[in-house]
């Protein structure tokens, strides 16, 4: 049967965002199958860690919520908590938003869904970079999402052979995460901003209960790096240390 035109388009961008999307399935195994054994210590089948993981997506959030149901703490405690954490998504969400204007509602809740701190990072770094489709974009997201949901039910199975703490497991979103930093970091302006953030961060954690100092920190930090780049006359071109 001869490939049309059409289907040699969407072949392409399949192609694209599975290549891209490779090294984030790759950092994304080591950290699910830690997930599935700290979810299998908490006492959750693989199903129950694989409905999590499809339902949710979230990595650092569901690690919260394992810990919290370890610790025996109730249902509101647990969805307030996971929700304040991925509060963050709706700043990566309005990043991403200029990019996707012409995208249509079911494809874009789809994207909407898959948005992570991973695939946001390197789908901005190719929006920014190059010509980067949203088609491109959302096979990153779904194919980043699969490899997650996968680690983790591995790692729930897993779980029964592996003790508790063992391997630096509950080292391995934190490592991740900071990798993901240390990429950003494109000039000293994001140096500067990482800097406010993190300080800010910790001094509110003294003051405020939970996660939402995260959140807090985060919004007073942009603030500031934008009030910064504007008085150094970057203006919101790309390229010019551009938030």
């Amino acid at each position: 049967m001869k490939m049309t035109d059409g289907d040699n388009f969407r072949l392409r961008h399949i192609r694209e965002g599975a290549k891209a999307a490779w090294p984030i399935c790759l950092g994304y195994f080591p950290i699910g199958v830690a997930f599935g054994v700290m979810s299998q210590k908490a006492g959750l089948s693989p199903f129950e860690t694989g409905l999590m993981s499809l339902l949710i997506f979230a990595g650092s959030s569901q690690f919260i919520a394992v810990s919290l149901l370890s610790s025996g703490a109730g249902f509101v405690a647990i969805v307030t908590t996971t929700f304040t954490v991925n509060l963050r998504h709706l700043l990566m969400s309005s990043a991403l938003a200029g990019r996707l204007k012409r995208v249509k509602w079911p494809l874009l809740t789809l994207f909407a869904y898959g948005v992570t701190d991973e695939t946001f990072a390197l789908n901005m770094a190719r929006f920014r970079s190059r010509a980067w489709d949203w088609r491109s974009a959302l096979v990153v997201n779904q194919v980043s999402n699969l490899a997650w949901i996968l680690s983790t039910v591995i790692g729930a199975y897993a779980g029964a052979f592996i003790p508790a703490g063992a391997f630096g497991i509950d080292y391995a979103l934190v490592a991740m995460l900071i990798c993901l930093l240390v990429f950003q970091l494109r000039g000293r302006l994001y140096v500067l901003v990482a800097a406010i953030s993190g300080a800010i961060a910790v001094l509110l954690s003294i003051a405020i209960p939970g996660n939402a100092h995260v959140v807090a920190a985060s919004l007073i930090a942009a603030t500031v790096g934008l009030f910064l780049r504007k008085r150094a006359g970057a203006g919101p071109r790309e390229g010019r240390g551009s938030l």
